[in-house]
């Protein structure tokens, strides 16, 4: 009864903060309104992506073909509360590294999986926390009483990073596909999360009267060429971001600004797109016109 109370008095008297909870009891109804039987919070940690997630991008790629669920179980609870994707303190402290840390293979490949990892996390339904250091790849974990490793920025492949995290949040904003939608079913559909032997995904966000954005995550260091990819609607399709891009660190492996989609139906739809996946990459694309 507290809670309820105590929400209901936050949101009545300043209705631009957020109530969250962490809870991982899988009590029901946290985040319905309180004249539904709920407990009234906005937001709700979504603790098992958090675990899915890191546990799936801290093995070595070649085995994670055999894991794909990690990476999509999550959307089958998607909208049972409104939830946040949190990369929070907690997983950065007490000996267990840093998120650049808890990336595998050499330093080349730890900065693309940390810019697929975020990559990833901005197209995924739910509000976003990502803790302080984790944006510009800090190296070792967090310590409460010592700065941030700020020098790092002076190294490009730190700023690479730390512009793409700039860069997914402008988009994010930007796009109501990407938002607007978040907690409703209609704001995602699935493309292809079947693909497990080359470990890729793709799916859609939607808005209520937005253009699609279409995501793809290659989760392998080996390059796709002619990946083919069903969507929608015919046209071209500019790719808005590309974490493998040299201004982030990148290879510069894409596909030159964009793809016209081909009259070929393909998983399950009218049209295709012919894409280079670069490796460790996640793409966006978004249809002009």
């Amino acid at each position: 009864h507290f809670l309820r109370r105590l929400n209901e008095v936050v949101y009545g008297e300043y209705p631009d903060v957020q109530m969250i909870a962490e809870e991982s009891t899988a009590w029901p109804l946290v985040t319905r309104p309180t004249y539904l039987g709920g407990l009234g919070f906005g937001l709700k940690w979504k603790m098992g992506w958090m675990h899915d997630t890191l546990r799936y991008f801290s093995m070595d790629p070649i085995y994670r073909k055999y894991h794909h669920d990690l990476i999509t179980f999550s959307m089958w609870y998607a909208y049972s509360e409104n939830f946040v994707l949190p990369l929070s303190h907690d997983e950065v402290t007490y000996g267990k590294g840093s998120l650049f840390g808890k990336m595998p293979g050499d330093v080349w490949q730890k900065f693309a999986n940390l810019r697929l990892l975020f990559g990833y996390m901005y197209g995924h339904p739910g509000k976003k926390l990502l803790f302080m250091g984790g944006e510009f790849g800090q190296w070792r974990e967090w310590v409460h009483d010592e700065s941030l490793e700020w020098h790092a920025l002076g190294y490009e492949d730190h700023r690479g990073l730390q512009r793409w995290v700039r860069d997914l949040n402008h988009l994010y904003r930007k796009e109501p596909s990407l938002h607007e939608l978040d907690f409703e079913p209609e704001g995602y559909e699935w493309v292809d999360f079947k693909d497990v032997e080359q470990s890729v995904i793709s799916f859609l966000r939607k808005g209520r009267n937005s253009p699609p954005i279409l995501v793809v995550c290659n989760f392998t260091p080996v390059p796709r060429y002619g990946y083919r990819i069903g969507v929608p609607q015919g046209g071209f399709w500019r790719e808005v971001l590309n974490s493998d891009a040299r201004e982030y660190g990148g290879s510069g492996l894409g596909n030159l600004g964009g793809v016209w989609a081909d009259p070929v139906p393909w998983h399950g739809r009218p049209y295709s797109l012919p894409l280079t996946l670069p490796p460790l990459g996640c793409l966006y694309l978004k249809p002009e016109g």
